[in-house]
C-alpha cells in the first residue's frame, strides 16, 4: 500500500471495531497473513480475534528461553483453548549458552543499554527475522497499543513495517486497559501477570520489533 492509501485506511479504520478490523486486515493478505505473540498480559485479545476470522492463521512466537514459568504455561493454555496453530521459533543460542558466555540477560538499568540491544538482536530479533522470512506473510496483525509506550504512540492501526516488510495492522491500537480487560472477561479468557521480557526491559522500552534501530540490528546479523 502507499503512504496515501495508508493514510486513508487509518482514517476508515479508526471507529471500526476491532473484530472488522481483523477482517479487514485479512483481506489484505492475499491467504497470507500472520498474527504475532509473546504471551505477555492482554495478548489472548489478539490472539482470539484473528483465529475469530482465521482459525488456522500462523501465530508467530519467539521462545527465547528466558520467560516465567507462568507464561510458558498461560502459552499452553492458550494454544488449547484457541487451537492455535503455533510456529515457535528460538535462537541460535540456547539460554544456558548465552548465560555461559555473554553473562546471562542484562539487568535493567540505563548503563546497560548496548548489552540489552545485543541481547534483543541475539536472542529476539535474529529468530524473529528468520520467522518472518519462513512464513513469509503479507500482512502482520500485532497487539500494539497507543499506550503501551512513547515509540508505539506514533504510529497507528496500519503501517508499512520497514524492518520486516509487511503491511502491520494493530486491531487494538486505540484501545486502553479496561476495554481489554473488559473483552477478556466478556470471552472468558485468561489474562497472565507475571511477565517480564529482558529483550525489552521495561514497559517503555522498545526491544527492536517495532523500532528502526531494530531493522539496522537484524540486518548485522
Amino acid at each position: 500500500m502507499t503512504p496515501d492509501q495508508i493514510a486513508q485506511a487509518n482514517a476508515e479504520l479508526r471507529d471500526k471495531a476491532p473484530l472488522d478490523i481483523v477482517r479487514w486486515a485479512i483481506a489484505q493478505a492475499g491467504g497470507r497473513a500472520l498474527v504475532s505473540t509473546n504471551f505477555r498480559p492482554y495478548e489472548a485479545v489478539v490472539l482470539h480475534l484473528a483465529t475469530q476470522v482465521q482459525p488456522e492463521i500462523p501465530v508467530l512466537w519467539i521462545d527465547h528461553g528466558y520467560n516465567k514459568a507462568a507464561t510458558y504455561q498461560h502459552a499452553e493454555e492458550l494454544t488449547r483453548l484457541l487451537k492455535l496453530d503455533l510456529k515457535a521459533f528460538v535462537p541460535k543460542m540456547t539460554a544456558a549458552h548465552y548465560d555461559a558466555t555473554r553473562g546471562g540477560a542484562p539487568e535493567p538499568t540505563p548503563e546497560n543499554e548496548e548489552r540489552i540491544k545485543e541481547f534483543s538482536t541475539v536472542m529476539k530479533l535474529e529468530p524473529f527475522q528468520r520467522g518472518m522470512k519462513e512464513l513469509a506473510p503479507t500482512v502482520w496483525i500485532t497487539a500494539l497499543r497507543k499506550v503501551q509506550n512513547p515509540n508505539r504512540a506514533g504510529l497507528d492501526i496500519v503501517s508499512h513495517d520497514a524492518n520486516f516488510g509487511a503491511l502491520k495492522v494493530s486491531p487494538v491500537f486505540y484501545w486502553n486497559d479496561k476495554e481489554m480487560h473488559e473483552y477478556l472477561t466478556q470471552h472468558h479468557l485468561p489474562n497472565e501477570w507475571d511477565y517480564f521480557d529482558p529483550a525489552k526491559a521495561d514497559e517503555k522500552r522498545e526491544c527492536g520489533l517495532h523500532a528502526a534501530w531494530g531493522g539496522t540490528a537484524v540486518a548485522s546479523v
